[in-house]
């Protein structure tokens, strides 16, 4: 029997490790996210996410515990940088109809510039505990949106008789097509995305605002 050296097993074990430890949570973060975007959450297995990353299934495992954590890391990032806009300034100032379309301004910019973890956001199901409590955060963001579009219409900046929970969900379900189709040019991601909230509040409070 040939034994190995006992600097052979070290060098070994070095280059494991070195392959083990060259993603870290945030890398593998960003590869999940892509993989879980073209094919779902539910259609990726650990395989696909070790395939993808170039590591093994247990090196995910050192970093994660799993797939759902994964998940959850990303949806909670989307989560809080849009709840991070109702507490600036400018959602917190002035009247409501000035506060709701500061929100939808910067929430078009939160999308474009966080793109692959609000796309991943805004297609959960509520299939596992991170998708479930990922839902419940939405709601509250929303709630909180219709409360601004009520507040609006009572102090007669909008149009009188709007439901203001319909109005919420149709002014976000135009803010978040915006993940199903927009991909980044050439001409610089902050001036188009500059352009495109610029156009969409324009489009949205145009036809909102009470023009009496």
């Amino acid at each position: 029997m040939v034994s190995t050296p006992p600097a052979a097993v070290s060098a070994a074990a070095a280059s494991a490790a070195g392959r083990r430890d060259s993603h870290s949570v945030e890398s593998l973060l960003s590869v999940a996210v892509e993989v879980f975007n073209v094919r779902g959450y539910d259609g990726t297995s650990m395989e696909d996410l070790a395939k993808a990353a170039g590591i093994t299934k247990s090196s995910i495992y050192h970093h994660v515990s799993g797939k759902e954590e994964l998940l959850r890391l990303s949806v909670t990032r989307a989560l809080d940088g849009l709840f991070a806009i109702l507490d600036e300034p400018g959602a917190r100032e002035g009247r409501a109809a000035d506060r709701l379309e500061y929100v939808v301004r910067r929430t078009c910019l939160e999308l474009v510039g966080n793109l692959p973890h609000v796309t991943l956001l805004l297609r959960v199901r509520g299939n596992t505990a991170a998708e479930r409590d990922a839902l419940d955060r939405r709601r509250d963001f929303d709630h909180r949106v219709a409360a601004l579009a009520a507040a609006a219409i009572d102090e007669g900046d909008l149009r009188a008789g709007l439901d203001p929970r319909l109005t919420a969900r149709l002014i976000f379900g135009m803010v978040n097509s915006i993940s199903e189709w927009y991909r980044p040019g050439g001409r610089g991601a902050e001036k188009e995305a500059g352009e495109l909230a610029d156009a969409l509040t324009a489009l949205v409070f145009d036809g909102l605002r009470n023009r009496a």
